[in-house]
């Protein structure tokens, strides 16, 4: 069975947040929404809403969504779900979205008794932060949309969406990069030389890693060599991430104060501008597009995010 290892444990700990020694760059970025392709936007919202901690409501007034405690999922009707025979495509850089459970085994069971379809069944991984012989303190599994997103649920202090796990070809250069641009707080312990070595944990890579805050939600990157080893079907012959563009996660979007400021230097340090400074569709919301590590495709809107989000 592969071990599809979960959010900040005691192995990141070392990673967690503490203030940078220096002002950031940016001013702080905010979590807005992940946006999912979907064949049926009203039945994703019912699947999420029905699994997880999150509500039906409706971004701008119109478009079919699902509201989670600070942030949106926002869904793009497509004709076909993205997958790789039935199974999730895991060759792009965003691996999953995960919520908390205060119980693992009676919300798995729980979801057992749903329906629920697994990809990776319930998994006590307690020594993952070194401690041998540790168990029953740490679980996790992964569900499997019906378009084929993966979401993890994990051993927390509450039921809530809490975390996004990325992948990268170099995780701290990615997080120095999400510093850089979003503002968020890094540990200083990415500067040690240590954080870049290679932690395996059961035969997988899961180290160097990153963790870091934005608002309510965990961002953990762990190294290109997992998907390698994990997933060796969809990994041969392959070097590289694909775009996360068209995938089921399709990207993530961020909130800023100043979306026009926020532009003008990312076009100053020529990060790949996707689409320029527009209103999104049917709104008077400003949002662009950029392209980040990893061939992640990141919706920049200006505005906090709000569940009465402003037409």
């Amino acid at each position: 069975m592969k071990i599809l290892l979960s959010i900040a444990v005691l192995s990141l700990a070392p990673l967690s947040l503490i203030s940078q020694d220096k002002p950031v760059e940016s001013p702080q970025a905010h979590f807005h929404h992940l946006h999912l392709n979907v064949v049926d936007p009203a039945a994703s919202a019912n699947f999420y809403t029905s699994k997880f901690d999150c509500e039906k409501a409706n971004f701008a007034g119109k478009q079919e969504a699902v509201w989670a405690q600070k942030s949106w999922l926002l869904f793009n009707k497509v004709k076909t779900s993205p997958q790789r025979g039935n199974k999730p495509d895991l060759t792009s850089a965003i691996w999953h979205m995960g919520w908390g459970a205060e119980n693992m085994k009676e919300t798995y069971q729980k979801q057992l008794e749903m329906g629920t379809k697994f990809f990776e069944p319930l998994t006590d991984i307690s020594d993952i932060g070194g401690q041998v012989g540790a168990r029953d303190t740490f679980y996790y599994c992964y569900v499997q949309s019906p378009d084929h997103a993966l979401i993890e649920l994990n051993t927390a202090r509450h039921h809530q969406f809490g975390h996004l796990h990325l992948f990268s070809a170099d995780p701290i250069s990615a997080a120095e990069w999400w510093g850089k641009y979003f503002g968020v707080k890094l540990s200083p312990a990415l500067k040690n030389p240590n954080a870049r070595k290679q932690r395996v944990y059961r035969g997988f890579p899961i180290g160097p890693s990153a963790s870091f805050m934005v608002d309510n939600v965990n961002v953990i990157i762990f190294p290109i060599e997992y998907p390698q080893t994990a997933y060796p079907d969809q990994w041969k012959d392959r070097t590289s991430f694909d775009s996360t563009k068209g995938k089921s996660i399709d990207h993530i979007a961020l909130s800023v104060d100043n979306l026009a400021e926020t532009m003008k230097r990312m076009k100053a340090d020529q990060v790949k501008i996707l689409q320029d400074s527009k209103p999104i569709p049917g709104t008077k919301i400003k949002s662009a597009f950029i392209e980040g590590p990893d061939k992640i495709v990141f919706e920049l809107v200006e505005g906090h995010a709000n569940k009465e989000q402003m037409r």
